[in-house]
C-alpha cells in the first residue's frame, strides 16, 4: 500500500501478494453541474496489491463510491492516472478483470437465481455447459445451491445479496468491487454475510475493494482501511490491520480490535474537526 500521508503503513512485499493490482496517482474528479463544479475527489494516491481486502470509509458524500466507480470505469477522472493490472480501467473492464456488487442486489425478477448468475456469462459468450459449471460452483460457495431454481422475490434480502456476489464471481474476475453491499440489511444478517465474505475472500484469493459507513465492518473485514475526508474526497489515512486473517465474530470484543476501531474513529473525528 502506497503511503498517502504521514503515519500510513505500507504492505510488506510477500511474493505474489506484493504485486500491485491498482495504482492511482494524483487523481482528481470534478463534476460539472448546473449549479457549478462539484469537486468529488482531490489528489488521490493509492496502491492496492493482490490479495488485499481494502475498505473505503468516510462521511456520506466524501467520494467513496465515486472512487470505486473510477476503478470500475463507470466514472472517468478529470486529472491524474489510474491503472488496473497495468492497463486502463476501460481495458480492465473489457478484459473482465473485476466483478461489481452494488448496494442493491439488482437481480432480474423474471430469471431464477441460477439464471441471474449465468447472465454475465451469457453476455460474454460462454457456452451453456460452462455457465452451469460456474453458476454451480459459486452458488455452492455462497450457500445457495438449494435455491438455484427460486426467483429473487422468493428469497430474503441477504440471500439475494449472496446471489449477487455469486454472479459477480462466476466469470472469475481478479477484483471484487463492492459498494456498501450490506448497508440495508439487519445487524444479524449483516454479521452473517461479513463472515461469509471473509470465507469467500479466503477461498478464492480475490482482491476486494469495499465501501462501507461502518467502522466495525471495515475493521472486521479489512487488511487495510482507507479513511477519506469530507468533500472534496481525499485520503487522509491508510491504516493496516494487525488482526489475524481468521476472524470469528467475537474478535470484535478483543483489545486489538477495539484499538484498531478507535484509531479509525479518531481519524474520522479529526477529519470532521470533532472535539
Amino acid at each position: 500500500m502506497q503511503q498517502a500521508v504521514d503515519n500510513v503503513v505500507s504492505l510488506k512485499p510477500d511474493g505474489e501478494r506484493s504485486r500491485k493490482l491498482i495504482d492511482i496517482k494524483d487523481l482528481s474528479l470534478t463534476f460539472d453541474t448546473n449549479d457549478g463544479p462539484v469537486h468529488a475527489l482531490s489528489h488521490i494516491d493509492l496502491s492496492i496489491r493482490k490479495g488485499d481486502f481494502v475498505s473505503f470509509i468516510g462521511p456520506s458524500g466524501c467520494g467513496k463510491t465515486t472512487l470505486l466507480r473510477v476503478i470500475a470505469d463507470l466514472e472517468q477522472q478529470t486529472s491524474g492516472k489510474i491503472s488496473v493490472e497495468g492497463t486502463t480501467p476501460h481495458e480492465a473492464r473489457l478484459n473482465r478483470l473485476y466483478g461489481y456488487v452494488f448496494q442493491a442486489p439488482a437481480l432480474y425478477p423474471w430469471r431464477t437465481i441460477e439464471g441471474n448468475c449465468a447472465l454475465p456469462m451469457e453476455i460474454f459468450g460462454y457456452g451453456k455447459d460452462k455457465q452451469e459449471v460456474q453458476a454451480d460452483k459459486y452458488l455452492n460457495l455462497v450457500g445457495l445451491d438449494k435455491f438455484r431454481k427460486k426467483f429473487p422475490w422468493q428469497l430474503s434480502g441477504g440471500m439475494q445479496q449472496r446471489a449477487s456476489i455469486a454472479r459477480a464471481l462466476c466469470f472469475e474476475p481478479e477484483l471484487l468491487l463492492m459498494d456498501e453491499p450490506f448497508g440495508a440489511l439487519d445487524e444479524i444478517t449483516r454479521d452473517h454475510l461479513n463472515l461469509e465474505l471473509l470465507k469467500i475472500w479466503e477461498q478464492t484469493g480475490k482482491t476486494v475493494v469495499f465501501v462501507t459507513h461502518s467502522i466495525a465492518e471495515a475493521v472486521f473485514l479489512s487488511t487495510h482501511i482507507v479513511v477519506m475526508s469530507p468533500r472534496p474526497g481525499r485520503i487522509t489515512r491508510i491504516i493496516q490491520s494487525n488482526l489475524p486473517r481468521e476472524r470469528p465474530l467475537d474478535i470484535r470484543d478483543t483489545p486489538a480490535f477495539m484499538e484498531l476501531a478507535q484509531e479509525v474513529r479518531e481519524c474520522l473525528a479529526t477529519d470532521h474537526h470533532i472535539d
